[in-house]
């Protein structure tokens, strides 16, 4: 509930803030926090938004007490992490019960390719091993689904395209990885795409993507 003054939401890997700024106007009498492993975004968002909480750890040994947080958001975080059970595990660890956890990580295995090994990305995802990961720490998996899947077919031919420079000297990839920044966008198609998932989104589960979307929550002991 937005207006409960014990609720504790956690945002690892805020980055720049823009989600966790939404999170603080849409709990304003909850307690929001952001985190990262990265310091340099954390002064700089602490500089715009002083009164946000921050704090600064990696979160496969996050030092938050047990059972004190009611919702953890981990978007595009996961992938960053090499022990990724060991996350969730900690994930698992600090929610208290009843507590929800919403996962966003990219998807397809098969569509890793230069862009995604010069972010730093130990891997992409299927659905299932998604569930299997949240399952595996004792999460309830309550609703999944994919984002993306409008413009997925385009999306799947370019990343086909660029595994073809995973071995590339690091010079060449960062050049693809810069040119496919400097090419992509929001344009119309995109903005329209976006539209129309969030409307249907709502009713329908969708099995494929460009990411994948799950929410779980920690079991309620009796």
């Amino acid at each position: 509930r937005s207006d409960d003054p014990d609720l504790v939401l956690l945002e690892v890997g805020c980055s720049s803030g823009f989600l966790l700024e939404d999170l603080a106007r849409d709990w304003p009498r909850g307690l929001v926090i952001g985190s990262d492993y990265i310091a340099g975004p954390l002064y700089r968002l602490a500089a715009r938004r002083p009164t946000i909480p921050l704090l600064r750890f990696d979160l496969t040994t996050c030092p938050l007490p047990s059972a004190s947080v009611d919702a953890v958001v981990l978007l595009n975080v996961l992938e960053h992490v090499e022990d990724h059970q060991a996350a969730v595990r900690q994930v698992a660890r600090i929610l208290k019960p009843g507590g929800i956890v919403v996962v966003e990580v990219p998807a397809g295995p098969q569509l890793y390719d230069v862009y995604d090994k010069f972010l730093r990305h130990y891997r992409r995802y299927r659905a299932r091993e998604v569930r299997l990961l949240l399952e595996g720490v004792g999460l309830s998996v309550m609703s999944q689904s994919h984002l993306g899947w409008l413009p997925y077919p385009l999306f799947a031919l370019v990343k086909h395209r660029n595994r073809r420079w995973l071995n590339a000297p690091e010079h060449i990839q960062q050049a693809i990885v810069e040119r496919e920044i400097r090419s992509s966008g929001r344009g119309p198609f995109l903005r329209l795409a976006t539209s129309i998932e969030e409307s249907v989104g709502r009713w329908v589960s969708v099995p494929f993507g460009i990411r994948c979307v799950a929410v779980a929550s920690k079991p309620v002991m009796k």
